[in-house]
């Protein structure tokens, strides 16, 4: 293969005049993260109630969860991400949609809800099943010390249950932050936005995706790492990581 191997190419500058070409690789991972930490906030809050509701003995509760969980985990996030950012403005009131297609950093928000949305179908499941894993017996107790649906799920149930899938959701916050990378079809100059753009500035393909590649294995054995420390923490006795 006949290729100018250059992996001094990320203290040069880039043609952009914000600094090196590592620069570009460092600016687009700081968009990475903080797309991915915004999305999985909002995951966390949308999974876990619909998590809840598919696990209530209402009938409406249990399919409206069902039907936002088919929803969203069985469309593509790409289309989705088209969906949220090409069609729903042309779908809004005129001024509504004039709002959105000027709103100051479209495909940040637009990209950390999508991916968001996409990931709380997956976290719901998680949950249901950690509430399901549990022993009947502790939703009993709860109702017989007197506390209420709402109480029993905030003390008893949902303490437990996130614990048990605590491992699980290690791996679909990895997934959350590998798939912000599918936002560069929406205009996101993410880690691998940055990447393919110094790619077409610089020719040096392999160095470029090589870099990102391993800024994204950091990023996510910094998760993985820090994920094993809480498990630990939060462990108990009985409970898969507890001792």
């Amino acid at each position: 293969m006949n290729y100018h191997w250059n992996w001094g190419i990320f203290f040069e500058p880039n043609p952009m005049g914000t600094g090196t070409y590592l620069d570009m690789l460092l600016s687009g991972l700081v968009l990475t993260i903080k797309t991915a930490l915004l999305a999985w906030v909002i995951a966390l809050i949308f999974g876990s109630i619909v998590g809840v509701m598919r696990t209530l003995p209402s009938r409406g509760a249990y399919w409206f969860g069902f039907c936002w969980v088919e929803f969203f985990r069985n469309m593509p996030l790409l289309v989705q991400l088209f969906l949220w950012f090409f069609v729903l403005p042309e779908l809004l009131p005129k001024a509504a949609g004039l709002w959105l297609k000027q709103l100051p950093n479209a495909p940040f928000w637009t990209a950390a809800i999508g991916v968001g949305l996409f990931m709380s179908a997956r976290v719901a499941v998680q949950l249901q099943a950690g509430i399901s894993s549990l022993p009947r017996g502790q939703k009993m107790a709860a109702t017989a010390l007197g506390l209420t649906t709402v109480q029993g799920y905030r003390y008893v149930l949902l303490p437990m249950a996130f614990r048990i899938i605590l491992p699980p959701l290690t791996s679909e916050f990895l997934n959350t932050i590998k798939n912000t990378a599918v936002a560069i079809t929406i205009g996101l100059i993410e880690l691998t936005g940055q990447a393919r753009s110094m790619q077409e500035f610089s020719f040096q393909v392999f160095e470029a995706f090589t870099a990102a590649t391993i800024l994204y294995l950091l990023v996510n054995a910094v998760v993985v790492t820090a994920m094993r420390f809480l498990e630990r923490y939060v462990a108990i006795p009985g409970y898969i990581t507890g001792k």
